[in-house]
């Protein structure tokens, strides 16, 4: 089987969400951070350029694209995958992987799975506007039909 990988409307969608920093900063669960939401080896007081930026989303994405490939089978549409790396990028691969969101996918009950998403809109205790915005909207282009 050839690779899954994820469509400009869904790297567009992590870019949305995560916005790009160029400057170091702790996000809402106090880990430190940059560019488009990258974690890896980020101390405080870092800077990058937007080109790192970009080299940092690129392998950060292909993270999350290998996850999905790897824990859900072939049937997903396009924008099914592309919902869920999005949502893998954010929460990352440990948490879907014991997820039901993941057990209800591979049980090929997506009307359930996609009920899921809005559960993921906290980061530690805390329910945060943002991540509810975009679990909604990671939610309705996993029930978006791809165009034929």
């Amino acid at each position: 089987m050839i690779p899954r990988q994820i469509s400009a409307n869904g790297l567009n969608l992590i870019k949305q969400f995560e916005g790009c920093k160029l400057t170091a900063y702790q996000d809402a669960a106090g880990v430190w951070t940059i560019g488009y939401g990258s974690t890896f080896c980020v101390i405080p007081n870092m800077i990058c350029t937007q080109a790192e930026a970009d080299a940092r989303l690129k392998e950060d994405v292909q993270h999350a694209v290998e996850c999905v490939d790897r824990k859900v089978g072939p049937n997903l549409t396009q924008n099914q995958f592309d919902a869920l790396v999005s949502f893998v990028f954010n929460v990352g691969c440990a948490a879907f992987s014991t997820s039901t969101l993941l057990r209800h996918i591979n049980a090929g009950e997506f009307k359930q799975a996609a009920l899921e998403f809005p559960r993921w809109d906290h980061a530690g205790a805390l329910e945060l506007d943002g991540l509810h915005k975009r679990r909604l909207a990671e939610q309705a282009l996993f029930l978006t039909p791809n165009a034929s």
